[in-house]
Protein backbone atom coordinates (compact mmCIF):
# COMPACT_ATOMS: atom_id res chain seq x y z
CA UNK A 1 0.00 0.00 0.00
CA UNK A 2 1.34 3.24 -0.64
CA UNK A 3 1.81 6.27 1.48
CA UNK A 4 -1.22 8.34 0.47
CA UNK A 5 -3.47 4.49 1.26
CA UNK A 6 -2.45 4.54 4.47
CA UNK A 7 -2.65 8.01 5.49
CA UNK A 8 -6.34 7.31 4.57
CA UNK A 9 -6.69 4.19 5.94
CA UNK A 10 -5.80 5.91 9.44
CA UNK A 11 -2.75 4.29 10.44
CA UNK A 12 -0.41 6.53 9.45
CA UNK A 13 -2.26 9.23 11.58
CA UNK A 14 -1.75 7.12 14.41
CA UNK A 15 2.21 8.25 15.11
CA UNK A 16 2.15 11.20 12.75
CA UNK A 17 2.65 14.37 14.65
CA UNK A 18 4.83 17.80 15.12
CA UNK A 19 4.68 20.53 12.72
CA UNK A 20 4.24 18.13 9.44
CA UNK A 21 1.44 15.86 10.85
CA UNK A 22 -0.44 19.19 11.69
CA UNK A 23 -0.16 20.73 8.65
CA UNK A 24 -1.14 17.57 6.81
CA UNK A 25 -4.07 17.00 9.48
CA UNK A 26 -5.39 20.61 8.45
CA UNK A 27 -4.94 19.35 4.47
CA UNK A 28 -6.90 16.49 4.89
CA UNK A 29 -9.35 18.33 7.65
CA UNK A 30 -7.94 15.74 10.16
CA UNK A 31 -5.93 15.67 13.73
CA UNK A 32 -3.07 14.21 13.52
CA UNK A 33 -1.44 15.76 16.44
CA UNK A 34 -3.09 12.61 18.56
CA UNK A 35 -0.48 10.53 17.23
CA UNK A 36 2.05 11.74 19.27
CA UNK A 37 0.47 9.54 22.23
CA UNK A 38 0.77 6.75 20.60
CA UNK A 39 3.59 6.89 18.38
CA UNK A 40 6.09 3.89 20.30
CA UNK A 41 3.11 1.51 19.79
CA UNK A 42 4.24 -2.15 18.65
CA UNK A 43 4.36 -2.00 14.95
CA UNK A 44 3.94 1.38 14.68
CA UNK A 45 5.47 3.44 11.29
CA UNK A 46 8.80 4.67 13.13
CA UNK A 47 11.00 7.47 11.88
CA UNK A 48 12.83 6.81 8.76
CA UNK A 49 10.69 4.27 7.72
CA UNK A 50 9.32 4.05 4.24
CA UNK A 51 5.42 5.48 4.19
CA UNK A 52 6.36 7.86 6.75
CA UNK A 53 9.00 9.05 4.61
CA UNK A 54 7.03 9.73 1.71
CA UNK A 55 4.27 11.37 3.88
CA UNK A 56 7.03 14.00 5.24
CA UNK A 57 8.47 14.77 1.87
CA UNK A 58 4.75 15.41 0.37
CA UNK A 59 3.80 17.41 3.10
CA UNK A 60 7.32 19.61 3.46
CA UNK A 61 7.60 20.20 -0.17
CA UNK A 62 4.76 22.10 -1.20
CA UNK A 63 4.11 23.89 2.22
CA UNK A 64 8.09 24.92 2.68
CA UNK A 65 6.76 25.94 -1.48
CA UNK A 66 4.37 28.03 -0.45
CA UNK A 67 6.98 29.87 1.91
CA UNK A 68 9.27 30.43 -0.38
CA UNK A 69 6.98 31.80 -2.90
CA UNK A 70 5.92 34.22 -0.62
CA UNK A 71 9.67 35.30 0.75
CA UNK A 72 9.56 38.38 -1.58
CA UNK A 73 5.89 39.41 -0.32
CA UNK A 74 3.92 37.81 -2.74
CA UNK A 75 3.47 34.79 -4.78
CA UNK A 76 3.46 35.53 -8.31
CA UNK A 77 1.58 33.76 -11.22
CA UNK A 78 4.70 32.48 -12.62
CA UNK A 79 5.63 30.54 -9.03
CA UNK A 80 2.42 29.58 -8.73
CA UNK A 81 2.00 28.09 -12.19
CA UNK A 82 5.27 26.15 -11.28
CA UNK A 83 3.99 24.51 -8.29
CA UNK A 84 0.56 23.53 -10.40
CA UNK A 85 3.02 22.19 -12.98
CA UNK A 86 4.80 20.09 -10.97
CA UNK A 87 1.44 19.15 -9.25
CA UNK A 88 0.35 18.72 -13.05
CA UNK A 89 3.96 16.40 -13.65
CA UNK A 90 3.02 14.32 -10.47
CA UNK A 91 -0.37 13.06 -12.24
CA UNK A 92 -2.09 13.66 -8.20
CA UNK A 93 -5.57 12.88 -8.15
CA UNK A 94 -8.59 14.91 -7.04
CA UNK A 95 -7.56 14.85 -3.18
CA UNK A 96 -4.16 14.67 -3.56
CA UNK A 97 -4.22 17.90 -5.48
CA UNK A 98 -6.02 19.53 -3.15
CA UNK A 99 -3.96 18.37 -0.44
CA UNK A 100 -0.86 19.65 -1.98
CA UNK A 101 -2.93 23.38 -2.51
CA UNK A 102 -4.14 23.74 1.04
CA UNK A 103 -0.17 22.21 1.94
CA UNK A 104 1.13 25.45 -0.38
CA UNK A 105 -1.42 28.15 1.02
CA UNK A 106 -0.46 26.93 5.05
CA UNK A 107 3.27 27.96 3.71
CA UNK A 108 2.03 31.45 3.11
CA UNK A 109 0.89 32.23 6.41
CA UNK A 110 2.18 34.40 8.51
CA UNK A 111 3.04 32.14 11.55
CA UNK A 112 4.13 28.74 9.18
CA UNK A 113 7.05 28.05 11.52
CA UNK A 114 9.73 26.74 8.97
CA UNK A 115 12.45 25.55 11.08
CA UNK A 116 10.37 23.14 12.84
CA UNK A 117 9.22 22.24 9.63
CA UNK A 118 13.02 21.51 8.05
CA UNK A 119 14.14 20.29 11.42
CA UNK A 120 11.04 17.59 11.57
CA UNK A 121 11.84 16.62 7.95
CA UNK A 122 15.30 16.24 8.12
CA UNK A 123 15.07 13.90 11.09
CA UNK A 124 12.14 12.16 9.15
CA UNK A 125 14.23 11.36 6.14
CA UNK A 126 17.28 10.27 8.26
CA UNK A 127 20.24 10.54 6.54
CA UNK A 128 18.93 9.89 3.52
CA UNK A 129 20.97 13.07 1.86
CA UNK A 130 20.04 12.67 -2.17
CA UNK A 131 16.07 12.58 -1.17
CA UNK A 132 16.64 15.62 0.97
CA UNK A 133 19.08 17.10 -1.65
CA UNK A 134 15.85 16.62 -4.29
CA UNK A 135 13.74 18.13 -2.02
CA UNK A 136 15.76 21.40 -2.21
CA UNK A 137 16.03 21.45 -5.72
CA UNK A 138 12.56 21.41 -6.38
CA UNK A 139 12.31 24.05 -4.01
CA UNK A 140 15.24 26.24 -6.43
CA UNK A 141 13.20 25.47 -9.44
CA UNK A 142 9.74 26.85 -8.08
CA UNK A 143 11.80 30.11 -6.94
CA UNK A 144 13.34 30.19 -10.14
CA UNK A 145 10.00 30.12 -11.86
CA UNK A 146 9.78 33.58 -12.71
CA UNK A 147 12.74 34.02 -14.61
CA UNK A 148 15.26 35.03 -11.48
CA UNK A 149 15.65 34.45 -7.43
CA UNK A 150 14.75 37.68 -5.32
CA UNK A 151 16.92 38.07 -3.05
CA UNK A 152 14.74 37.52 -0.03
CA UNK A 153 13.97 33.87 -1.44
CA UNK A 154 17.71 33.32 -2.07
CA UNK A 155 18.52 33.83 1.63
CA UNK A 156 15.46 31.63 2.93
CA UNK A 157 17.11 28.71 0.47
CA UNK A 158 20.88 29.54 1.64
CA UNK A 159 19.09 28.55 5.52
CA UNK A 160 16.99 25.85 4.29
CA UNK A 161 19.93 24.06 2.74
CA UNK A 162 22.24 24.75 5.34
CA UNK A 163 19.69 23.68 8.20
CA UNK A 164 19.41 20.58 6.07
CA UNK A 165 22.93 19.96 6.18
CA UNK A 166 24.42 21.39 3.12
CA UNK A 167 27.26 24.28 2.81
CA UNK A 168 26.80 27.59 1.37
CA UNK A 169 29.19 26.51 -1.97
CA UNK A 170 26.97 22.97 -2.53
CA UNK A 171 23.68 25.28 -2.03
CA UNK A 172 25.23 28.00 -4.59
CA UNK A 173 26.34 24.87 -6.93
CA UNK A 174 22.78 23.68 -6.61
CA UNK A 175 21.20 26.85 -7.95
CA UNK A 176 23.53 26.91 -11.09
CA UNK A 177 22.45 22.69 -11.26
CA UNK A 178 18.76 23.46 -11.82
CA UNK A 179 19.18 26.34 -13.96
CA UNK A 180 21.48 25.19 -16.16
CA UNK A 181 18.77 21.85 -15.85
CA UNK A 182 15.92 24.80 -16.60
CA UNK A 183 17.65 25.44 -20.05
CA UNK A 184 18.63 21.85 -20.79
CA UNK A 185 14.74 20.97 -20.45
CA UNK A 186 13.91 23.75 -22.51
CA UNK A 187 16.06 22.78 -25.35
CA UNK A 188 17.61 26.20 -25.13
CA UNK A 189 20.82 24.77 -23.60
CA UNK A 190 24.58 26.05 -24.17
CA UNK A 191 27.82 24.43 -23.55
CA UNK A 192 28.55 25.62 -20.49
CA UNK A 193 25.03 24.34 -19.24
CA UNK A 194 25.52 21.64 -19.60
CA UNK A 195 29.42 22.01 -17.68
CA UNK A 196 27.73 23.42 -14.93
CA UNK A 197 24.73 20.35 -14.66
CA UNK A 198 28.07 18.21 -14.44
CA UNK A 199 29.38 20.38 -12.40
CA UNK A 200 33.02 20.22 -14.37
CA UNK A 201 34.78 22.76 -15.68
CA UNK A 202 35.54 22.67 -19.69
CA UNK A 203 38.84 21.91 -18.98
CA UNK A 204 38.10 18.59 -17.59
CA UNK A 205 39.65 15.47 -18.86
CA UNK A 206 36.93 12.60 -20.55
CA UNK A 207 37.18 10.68 -17.24
CA UNK A 208 36.75 13.53 -14.83
CA UNK A 209 33.32 14.14 -16.84
CA UNK A 210 32.38 10.46 -17.13
CA UNK A 211 32.96 10.44 -13.41
CA UNK A 212 30.55 13.26 -12.60
CA UNK A 213 27.71 12.20 -15.16
CA UNK A 214 27.82 8.97 -12.94
CA UNK A 215 27.90 10.39 -9.66
CA UNK A 216 24.75 12.42 -10.89
CA UNK A 217 23.18 9.78 -12.55
CA UNK A 218 23.32 7.89 -8.89
CA UNK A 219 21.95 10.41 -7.04
CA UNK A 220 19.16 11.31 -8.89
CA UNK A 221 17.78 7.63 -10.14
CA UNK A 222 14.43 7.28 -9.79
CA UNK A 223 14.53 3.74 -8.00
CA UNK A 224 17.13 4.38 -5.71
CA UNK A 225 15.11 7.71 -4.95
CA UNK A 226 12.09 5.65 -4.82
CA UNK A 227 13.99 3.24 -2.39
CA UNK A 228 15.02 5.93 0.00
CA UNK A 229 11.22 7.37 0.45
CA UNK A 230 10.36 9.54 -2.40
CA UNK A 231 6.81 9.55 -3.15
CA UNK A 232 5.69 7.37 -6.40
CA UNK A 233 4.20 10.58 -7.33
CA UNK A 234 7.23 12.22 -7.68
CA UNK A 235 9.51 9.69 -9.89
CA UNK A 236 8.68 11.48 -13.00
CA UNK A 237 10.39 14.81 -11.37
CA UNK A 238 13.82 12.55 -10.92
CA UNK A 239 13.41 11.01 -14.35
CA UNK A 240 13.48 14.12 -15.82
CA UNK A 241 16.26 15.16 -14.19
CA UNK A 242 18.07 12.49 -15.11
CA UNK A 243 17.23 13.24 -18.46
CA UNK A 244 18.40 16.48 -18.10
CA UNK A 245 21.89 14.76 -16.74
CA UNK A 246 22.12 12.85 -19.70
CA UNK A 247 21.56 15.46 -22.33
CA UNK A 248 24.31 17.57 -20.54
CA UNK A 249 26.53 14.46 -21.21
CA UNK A 250 25.63 13.74 -24.65
CA UNK A 251 25.84 17.15 -25.24
CA UNK A 252 29.31 17.36 -23.77
CA UNK A 253 30.73 14.19 -25.50
CA UNK A 254 29.42 15.55 -28.79
CA UNK A 255 31.54 18.60 -28.17
CA UNK A 256 34.25 16.47 -27.69
CA UNK A 257 34.35 14.04 -30.37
Amino acid sequence: MSWWGTLLGGTLGYMFGGPLGALLGVALGRNFDQGLKVSGRAGGYGTGQQERVQAAFFTATFSVMGHVAKADGEVTPDEISAAQSIMARMQLDARQRKAAIELFNAGKREDFQLHAVIDQFRQECHRRRNLVQMFLEIQIATAMADGHVHASERRILLTIGEQLGFDHAAIEHLFSFVGSGTAMDSGKASLSDAYEILGVSRNASDAEVKKAYRRLMNQHHPDKLAAKGLPEEMMKLATEKTQEIKSAYEQIKKSRA
